[in-house]
């Protein structure tokens, strides 16, 4: 069986992680671009763009909802995929594909009628006003229609990657991206939509998207294939006991978007539009530079699943070795560009000169130590691939509701005032990725490499 094909178990291991990561990389970035391009037009309207830009910051703690149930199916279930192909049972890992999939059907099925009818509601407790929930409610109304091919391409495009097509995942997201970068001037502007043209671009795109997952996943190239529908209730279990992990790292990334755009609403003042705008930004070049370091982490996932499958513990050390060094490297690039030069990346996504210059200050604080997400990366993802649930939930909980929940809501009042939110993120950075990277050297990095 060649690498191609989803055999890690020869070859070297950095070799590989670079040829699964370098187009789960890029796949990822071109997924970001589905919500950047949205920004970047709607920064730029006209007439309101800064308000249309805020009324979609609003909106980011339901989107980041939406995409954690993805990653509720897709982190348990791909990885437990890949680790049945490492044992030889492919049986095995077809159901639990198949298990993965009609979950992701059900549970989109409902998100959509529930967060579609309970929307108004749910973005005022979210900070929408008078002046953004025109353009809140317009864009998330709209996107939500599309839940369940955002579940089917988000939830489903790890099984491809996970049996070594990674360029087939890339085209995934290239396909819907380069749609999405064509449909948005068109209905933003051409038919005068404004943000429901670009959630409509978002919806369709994905759409198209999960379409290419379902063609791939049911023909005959790849090994494991998408058969039937299927519910099987103890790998269900299984699945959704590691993948919570993940769902919890975006769940709480929801929370803490929602408290942080409350937060900053209550001690902004006169300036906290601006103030939930800059939030928006950040978030926008967050994703941006995690990019690099989740194609890596990625990559190392299936490989360090795949090799823990077959016992072969020295190569399980490597992944982690390549992973954690990989990432420290590319976060201390972005964590140099965003201190030295951040004015041209925040133009991208607005011409308002308050906003940027307040975008800016605010950036530096946040993320002034980038650099540690490299440790919580690593360590998270070990967890995750090894099949160590409980680890990674912990140290999942312990950055987001241990740390930025509490500090988000005490550092203003301690002096800091409104930029104390920021900082809460940076001191979330620098406790919790310690914690977590630590725990999995002491846990499971050392004992790996005594057994190799």
């Amino acid at each position: 069986m060649s690498v191609k094909q989803g055999d890690f178990s020869k070859g070297k291991v950095s070799a590989i992680i670079l040829r699964l990561g370098l187009p789960i990389m890029l796949a990822e970035l071109v997924h970001v671009l589905y919500s950047i391009v949205d920004r970047m037009y709607i920064g730029h309207l006209n007439e309101g763009g800064t308000l249309a830009l805020t009324g979609l910051g609003v909106c980011f703690p339901l989107i980041t909802l939406i995409s954690a149930f993805a990653n509720l199916c897709s982190t348990g279930g791909a990885t437990l995929c890949t680790i049945a192909r490492g044992e030889r049972d492919d049986r095995k890992a077809e159901r639990i594909m198949g298990t993965a999939f009609t979950a992701l059907l059900l549970i989109g099925a409902f998100l959509m009628v529930s967060l579609y009818l309970t929307a108004p509601w749910t973005l005022r407790l979210l900070g929408g006003d008078d002046e953004t929930m025109p353009a809140a409610l317009g864009y998330f109304r709209v996107y939500v229609l599309g839940t369940v091919p955002v579940l089917v391409s988000l939830g489903m495009n790890p099984f491809i990657n996970a049996q070594g097509f990674p360029k087939i995942g890339m085209m995934t997201v290239i396909i819907g991206a380069a749609l999405n970068i064509a449909l948005d001037p068109l209905f933003i502007f051409a038919l005068s939509m404004g943000v429901r043209g670009a959630a409509l671009a978002t919806v369709l795109s994905q759409t198209v998207s999960a379409g290419w997952v379902l063609w791939f996943l049911t023909g005959k190239r790849p090994p494991l294939r998408l058969k039937k529908l299927c519910l099987d209730g103890e790998q269900l279990r299984r699945i959704l006991k590691l993948g919570v992990t993940g769902f919890t790292f975006r769940v709480t990334n929801s929370l803490t978007q929602a408290v942080v755009n409350i937060m900053l609403k209550s001690w902004g003042g006169a300036l906290s539009t601006l103030y939930v705008g800059a939030m928006s930004l950040i978030n926008s070049l967050r994703e941006i530079m995690s990019l690099p370091t989740s194609g890596v982490t990625t990559g190392g996932s299936s490989v360090m699943s795949y090799n823990y499958g077959a016992k072969e513990y020295g190569r399980v050390s490597q992944c982690i070795r390549f992973m954690f060094a990989g990432s420290l490297g590319i976060n201390l690039l972005m964590w140099a560009l965003v201190m030295f030069m951040p004015g041209p990346l925040i133009r991208v996504f607005s011409e308002d000169e308050a906003l940027i210059q307040l975008t800016v200050d605010c950036a530096r604080i946040f993320f002034g130590a980038f650099p540690f997400m490299a440790m919580q990366m690593a360590g998270q993802s070990t967890f995750v691939a090894l099949n160590y649930p409980r680890h990674a939930l912990v140290f999942s909980l312990l950055r987001k509701v241990g740390l930025v929940l509490p500090l988000t809501l005490l550092l203003p009042s301690l002096g800091l005032g409104v930029r104390g939110v920021f900082w809460a993120e940076f001191l979330s950075q620098v406790i919790g990725a310690s914690a977590c990277f630590f725990t999995m050297y002491f846990l499971i990095w050392r004992n790996m490499r005594k057994s190799a």
